[in-house]
């Protein structure tokens, strides 16, 4: 590479020196970076010598003098540092060889440094436990759901969590003797209807709701279909999920397509006969389909590839067109559309020597790649079918799958040979080559799919499913943990932060500056902590991970209790619960798991029985209590079970399209909603208000965006129960935010928070004045619902509540989200997985990252705006003045003895459970209390304290005097003279005392060295342990009785 041409990589565009200026930014970059092809072209005739035997050096001096002049532009000292560069054996001068070299040098670190960034780095290749016997036949990914379905030839359906958990594994029917007889194909996902449709050997193709999960019930099966479908493919339009497409493929050349038209009311027709206690599997033969019989749907279909297998199918939007490719060289790829005037097929094809295995299509750059038998990848574009637009060599064996990574405009490819290929699609050149590590077998079926969304890239190798996952961008960000971050808490005795990893790290934070005060590490051994929760005093972390345990820390370390929560198995645990009598655990069962610390006598602890069996009909993943006895829990379908937990006995359902009473154990299917083509009366059909009523309902469901993430109650909200207004919010799904109120069973408020980035997460401050949303993109959003929803209301509120703050504050998903209160600040405290942890004011603040260098100071940053201090204070005096109006010059404080009393009251009234409305009161004393305390803090300007609210009130504490000068005492200044021994002299008689009754003016009584009212305080406290005692005594009496 020549000097020129890496002067013009350096800098292409950039004009020659003389017309630049020392202000343009030069300064900002570094010189070399800067430099032209023509300034390289004068620097090198400042080099050349007067012959050509010679070589010309320079000294540092020279070189500067002669830069500065001949160059143009640039001061002495960059020139200097550049000089200093290239001189790396400082020998004192350089040649024109020694620039170019540094220079050739740096354009190489530049170009591997580009590379790094564009090029994918991969974790190790892993080998995922799966369940299935046979050949795996399709992946796919649900984005309503984040979760994984794999299925196999012998039809086993596994459900994998977004963190590739297995979740469970279902047969697609219950008719074992018939799995024997039969082989599924293929398996696609309709996600607007929350359904899979399955392809087997038997020429049929069976449709299975995913939201019935007791007993996975096919809906329909659609049968006489000429050819045994072999693959197949479904597309339906975001802007309307009516409209949808299922296309397949089958053995002999055929490739048909359905057309739903009213996909969310009914893929099928019912016939006006059928009923619900009817079996629930509707038969439908492609017959009808081909006569229109069914108005919901018509087909498409043509047999271009005359008998050869169809290896894979495909619809695009973009160019309203059926892709499908076979093995043949003729007709190899056909691109089939359909003109709106015409009800037939128009067709186009590519013929490719020996045929092609796979395709993909990249609507951006409107390119076909294909996998061919010939070892080639080649690019086509679909309106030229003469030749490719590109070809890619580098195989050694037939190509089995490609695929496009669309960000970044780069292809996969995966070939017979075991070898994972990227592509530059630019510069058509190969930039990774992976060789993947398979058992040896002549007999073997690859599957290839890549999940662009979490940088996941799958492998089947027959029964066996590997998983090569890109590990992240390297980026200047700074890192709270090595491993993505999972769980985040706080710490209010400690005020500290504490956080966990799927490395199983926890480490603890002080929220104050910043500072790691320590961590643990291996708390699980190598498996994944999934969350924690703190016990009530604090004192005590709960960890849960995916070894299927939960153990119980002391913050030295010391493991004081495992809860085998998975029975010796491994499950996601989501959510720790922690209360009085009880820990309840949810995340991977429709059951609630729970221990009972009072028979926590030994190391291991196993579950209980959960009295109320189990009442959900999908995995419960989150809970929430409310004092003194209401238990809620959220699961994946979107309903909200209200639990009492004292009898553990479930009472009523929350859904938003139904609300339904629980009346035994059995009671655990919804209410029957009508719909038209979904259900029917056996005298009359649904009317047309029934039918709209049944399809809004449905496609609200179908639309995946209840599932419930987080619950949490509004604790703040006094008197709920009277007035009326949510007391229990909800989210998850898509990114709703739902508002309940759990006294009228009513749903009152639901609004989108995050759009388009699937479930969300939230968290809300102990005053409930704010509501915190992170989702998937990391991006943070900081909601005022002070006054929102604090009335009911017949109509459904959509309007979203006032939005104070969005930002992104992480650059992947938010894991966790926790609030907390600290130098009368509301603080929010983010965890994510790009391994960071973050804190924010609910403000307009900046953010800080633990971990980062620079320690903060919350307490006395002024960067940080306090949250409305002049409004909250304003609240606080106005309620302080209503309760003591007199507070500063009377003695009106309340009595502690009072305070005793209360509070005993209110224990034997709530089981010592501490009601919301005793939480807020005594939260505005602390208020009150500290706002006085900011008054009497100048201690050091000579002014006196206010008065206190203690019994020492009456003291007037001021501020201490400089004491004067002291001088020493003569004694010391002259011990000869108060020293030295004196002549024996006669001691004078002393004279004698008076006795003490003579002096004595009034009987001395220790009390009066105290004041009256440490006295009265003390007096009163004794009364009242009298009082209790004499109580005890008589229950106790009583109960003999």
């Amino acid at each position: 590479m020549s000097y020129q041409s890496a002067a013009l990589e350096l800098n292409k565009g950039s004009e020659p020196g003389p017309e630049r200026t020392e202000g343009e930014g030069h300064g900002t970059a570094l010189l070399e970076n800067q430099l032209s092809a023509g300034d390289f072209v004068k620097i090198q005739r400042a080099f050349e010598p007067p012959e050509s035997s010679q070589t010309t050096c320079m000294s540092r001096e020279e070189f500067m003098q002669t830069m500065t002049e001949i160059v143009g532009w640039g001061t002495k000292e960059e020139y200097g540092k550049l000089f200093d560069k290239v001189d790396v054996a400082q020998d004192g001068f350089i040649n024109w060889d020694k620039l170019t070299s540094f220079m050739l040098l740096t354009l190489y670190e530049n170009d591997e440094r580009a590379k790094a960034t564009v090029v994918p780095q991969w974790k190790d290749l892993e080998f995922l436990p799966v369940k299935h016997k046979d050949t795996i036949q399709k992946v796919v990914f649900l984005k309503s759901s984040s979760r994984y379905l794999t299925i196999s030839k012998e039809g086993l359906l596994g459900i994998w969590g977004e963190n590739l958990k297995l979740q469970e594994t279902l047969p697609i029917t219950s008719d074992a003797t018939k799995l024997k007889h039969l082989w599924v194909t293929s398996l696609v996902s309709l996600e607007n209807v929350n359904k899979i449709a399955v392809a087997f050997t038997t020429k049929e193709i069976c449709f299975y709701d995913l939201l019935s999960k007791e007993q996975f019930p096919c809906q329909y099966k659609l049968q006489g279909l000429k050819g045994t479908p072999i693959c197949m493919d479904y597309w339906y339009d975001p802007l309307d999920a009516n409209e949808s497409v299922l296309s397949f493929g089958d053995i002999t050349g055929k490739v048909q397509a359905i057309i739903f038209t009213m996909a969310l009311i009914s893929l099928f027709e019912r016939p006006a006969s059928a009923c619900e206690d009817e079996e629930p599997a509707m038969t439908i033969n492609w017959a009808e389909l081909l006569s229109g019989y069914h108005k919901c749907c018509y087909t498409l279909e043509h047999t271009l590839h005359h008998g050869d297998w169809v290896r894979q199918v495909f619809y695009n939007a973009s160019l309203d067109a059926i892709i499908s490719c076979t093995t043949n060289n003729a007709n190899t790829v056909v691109l089939a559309w359909r003109e709106k005037s015409k009800k037939r097929l128009q067709m186009t094809s590519f013929n490719i020597a020996q045929g092609i295995h796979a395709f993909d299509y990249h609507s951006r750059l409107n390119l076909i790649a294909t996998a061919g038998i010939d070892n080639k990848v080649c690019l086509w574009n679909p309106y030229v079918v003469s030749k490719p637009a590109g070809v890619l060599w580098g195989h050694s064996a037939s190509v089995i799958g490609v695929q496009f990574f669309a960000a970044r405009k780069q292809l996969f490819s995966f070939s017979k040979d075991k070898v994972l290929r990227l592509w530059d699609i630019q510069h058509q050149l190969s930039i990774q080559r992976i060789a993947c590590s398979f058992p040896k077998s002549q007999d073997f079926r690859c599957l290839f799919h890549f999940d662009e969304a979490h940088g996941r890239l799958f492998i089947s190798f027959n029964h066996q499913l590997a998983l090569l996952a890109m590990e992240r961008e390297v980026s200047k960000r700074v890192k709270s943990h090595k491993n993505s971050v999972t769980c985040v808490l706080y710490n209010s005795v400690l005020k500290q932060v504490i956080s966990s990893d799927v490395g199983s790290t926890v480490c603890f934070w002080m929220i104050d500056t910043g500072q790691k005060i320590k961590q643990f590490t291996g708390c699980h051994g190598n498996a994944e902590i999934s969350t924690m929760a703190l016990d009530a005093n604090e004192m005590r972390l709960l960890t849960g991970s995916t070894d299927g345990t939960i153990k119980i820390w002391d913050f030295n370390g010391y493991c004081h209790h495992t809860l085998n929560v998975g029975q010796d198995g491994a499950v996601d645990i989501s959510q720790i619960l922690v209360l009085k009598r009880t820990i309840l655990v949810t995340g991977w069962d429709r059951a609630i798991t729970v221990f009972r610390p009072q028979n926590f006598n030994q190391f291991f602890i196993q579950p209980e029985e959960w009295k109320g069996g189990i009442r959900h009909r999908d995995d419960i993943v989150c809970a929430a209590f409310l004092p003194p006895q209401t238990l809620v829990t959220g699961s994946y379908d979107g309903e909200i079970i209200l639990w009492n937990n004292s009898t553990e006995n479930a009472h009523y359902v929350l859904h938003p399209d139904y609300q339904r009473l629980l009346q035994s154990k059995s009671d655990t299917e919804p209410q029957k909603l009508l719909s038209a083509g979904k259900s029917c009366s056996s005298s009359s059909p649904p009317t047309a208000d029934q039918a709209i009523l049944g399809a809004c309902s449905f496609e609200t469901g179908t639309q995946s965006h209840n599932a419930v993430m987080r619950l949490c109650f509004l604790e703040a909200r006094k008197n709920v129960a009277v007035t009326g207004g949510a007391n229990l919010v909800s989210c998850g799904g898509s990114g709703y935010v739902r508002f309940w109120d759990t006294f009228k069973k009513q749903l009152l408020a639901e609004f989108l928070a995050h759009s388009g980035v699937g479930p969300i997460i939230m968290a809300t401050d102990k005053l409930n004045r704010y509501l915190a949303t992170g989702d998937l993109d990391g991006w943070l959003k900081i909601w005022n619902i002070e006054e929102y929803c604090l009335n009911s209301s017949k109509s459904k509120v959509t309007q979203a509540p006032a939005l104070l703050r969005s930002f992104q504050p992480h650059e992947d998903q938010i894991s966790s989200l926790e609030m907390c209160e600290r130098g009368g600040r509301s603080l929010i405290v983010s965890s994510s997985a790009d391994c960071s942890i973050c804190v924010t004011d609910v403000c307009s603040a900046p953010v800080w990252i633990f971990g980062q260098a620079k320690h903060w100071q919350i307490e006395n940053c002024s960067s940080l705006p306090k949250k409305d201090n002049n409004l909250m204070e304003s609240e606080i005096q106005g309620e302080s003045i209503r309760e003591t109006p007199l507070l500063s010059k009377e003695e009106s404080c309340v009595d502690p003895t009072e305070h005793s009393l209360l509070d005993k009251k209110n224990k034997d009234e709530s089981t010592y459970n501490v009601r919301p409305s005793e939480v807020i009161n005594l939260d505005i004393k602390y208020k009150e209390r500290n706002i006085y305390k900011k008054k009497m803090h100048n201690l050091y300007n000579g002014e006196v304290r206010q008065k206190s609210f203690g019994v020492f009130r009456s003291l007037s504490i001021g501020a201490l005097k400089e004491l004067p000068e002291v001088n020493k005492p003569a004694f010391l200044l002259d011990p000869e003279k108060h020293f030295r021994d004196k002549p024996a002299e006669e001691c004078p008689q002393l004279p004698e005392l008076p006795s003490l009754s003579e002096t004595l003016k009034a009987v001395f009584v220790e009390k009066n060295l105290f004041p009256k009212d440490f006295l009265d305080h003390e007096r009163r406290g004794k009364q009242l342990c009298q009082e209790t005692t004499s109580e005890v005594k008589i229950k106790r009496n009583k109960k003999q009785l």
